[in-house]
């Protein structure tokens, strides 16, 4: 029953990718010369919410286009989830309780009652983005007149809370890598939209701390927390010196920097600082950072912080050889769960290669650059090396190129289990198990 969910997220998705498309690709939507195939990669990373970018979003769109991207990111944003749960509650007195726990196993809800849990989803996500979208319009005042900087301050909050990097200005956020309130303002959108619906809503249910936070929500913030310091370290440590990078900041913007660059590498698309001057060290290790990601069932892509951090757990238990089960927390992580961070892990790893190699044998580019792209479209970052202009590396890319990255984003969005089941289709039951083979490794 769940294969059959699967499918209507997915056909949502491509419909809503489309009409998207079609929108754009009207006269009133764009200025000048925009191709159908450029028109679909827009919509799709809008509606993925990476922040991929083949023509300017500030310069070949009317307003009319800009709005229509925005409406995209923010139904990409709330997510395939919402989708289904739609879905579902126009069908809901139809199904049996078996498709109603089938539904809930395939979005990874907390309970049954998805309606309640679709309106928090809503009403969270409005006050966050109005309580940023308020901050940034009053920053970008500064600079703009009041109407220009509203809708500034609108696109760039729901832009980051979404994690899509999507961004109005030319040269992206570089203009205000001196500016704290921004730069902080934007992160912490991009924090909340990362870790996740589930974890918002138990924070606000829990404001107090009166009751326990579970197992998971622990393992998100810490995990979030752990990977924005180990990145700041990382980066600040390759690129220091680098006269392309930080090489010419003071302290302060290298520290400020750095932080904005650890935050977005893992879940969303904005940079502060030209990306074409990393190190190849710094590339690699931020293929890292993306291919992990941030908490699930939020805004952001990625193998989930969860996924690696059971992974993590498991290693260390089979290493130190110890007789009891994997845990943490004085919580036991049930097998059935490691095997599902294994499948994760392998599975995004190996198409992110395969993907890779067929765009390093077919595009005249670097690996390393590619690697990159591959891994941000994938994991719905954004980021990219450029195409030496404002846009990113796949506006070199030929049709064939796009269309692979067209598909990695649409395939990390919907996520690892649900694609892989596109792709290799229901197992049948069955009612017998075979003999236990002994292999030895």
């Amino acid at each position: 029953m769940t294969y059959k969910y699967v499918k209507t997220i997915f056909y949502g998705y491509v419909f809503i990718i489309l009409i998207g498309a079609i929108l754009l690709y009207f006269p009133c939507s764009h200025v000048g010369e925009l191709r159908f195939i450029d028109a679909i990669f827009t919509s799709t990373s809008a509606a993925c919410v990476t922040g991929l970018i083949v023509t300017s979003t500030s310069e070949n769109f009317t307003f009319l286009g800009e709005l229509i991207i925005l409406a995209l990111i923010q139904m990409g944003g709330i997510g395939y989830m919402s989708l289904v749960i739609i879905f579902f509650l126009f069908v809901k007195d139809s199904l049996s309780i078996d498709d109603k726990r089938a539904t809930k196993l395939s979005l990874d809800l907390p309970d049954l009652h998805v309606g309640a849990f679709i309106k928090k989803i809503v009403f969270l996500v409005f006050v966050i983005e109005l309580i940023g979208a308020v901050i940034l319009t009053f920053e970008f005042s500064k600079n703009y007149e009041f109407l220009e900087a509203t809708w500034y301050g609108i696109f760039h909050s729901i832009s980051a809370f979404n994690n899509a990097g999507f961004s109005l200005f030319t040269d992206n956020i570089i203009s205000y890598n001196d500016n704290l309130i921004i730069l902080f303002t934007i992160s912490f959108l991009i924090i909340c939209g990362g870790v996740g619906y589930f974890v918002l809503i138990e924070l606000h249910e829990n404001k107090k701390f009166a009751r326990r936070v579970t197992i998971h929500t622990k393992i998100v913030l810490y995990g979030t927390c752990i990977l924005i310091i180990l990145g700041m370290i990382l980066f600040l440590s390759i690129e220091w010196n680098n006269p392309k990078t930080f090489g010419d900041f003071s302290v302060y913007k290298k520290v400020l920097n750095s932080f904005f660059l650890s935050v977005n590498l893992r879940t969303a698309g904005f940079n502060s600082i030209d990306l074409v001057g990393m190190k190849d060290s710094s590339l690699f290790f931020s293929t890292m950072f993306m291919m992990i990601g941030a908490g699930q069932g939020g805004t952001a892509g990625g193998m989930k912080i969860t996924t690696v951090a059971i992974l993590i757990i498991m290693v260390f238990f089979v290493l130190n050889q110890s007789n009891q089960e994997p845990h943490i927390f004085k919580r036991t992580i049930e097998q059935k769960l490691i095997n599902k961070a294994t499948a994760i892990i392998m599975f995004s790893s190996s198409f992110v290669l395969f993907i890779t190699l067929l765009l390093v044998e077919t595009q005249d580019l670097p690996f390393i650059k590619i690697l990159f792209e591959v891994v941000s479209a994938f994991n719905t970052v954004g980021l990219s090396v450029g195409d030496g202009g404002i846009l990113s590396l796949s506006q070199k890319f030929d049709d064939f190129g796009k269309s692979l990255i067209i598909i990695s984003m649409i395939a990390g969005r919907l996520g690892v289990f649900a694609f892989g089941l596109l792709l290799i289709g229901k197992a049948k039951i069955k009612h017998f198990k075979y003999p236990i083979g002994r292999i030895i490794i």
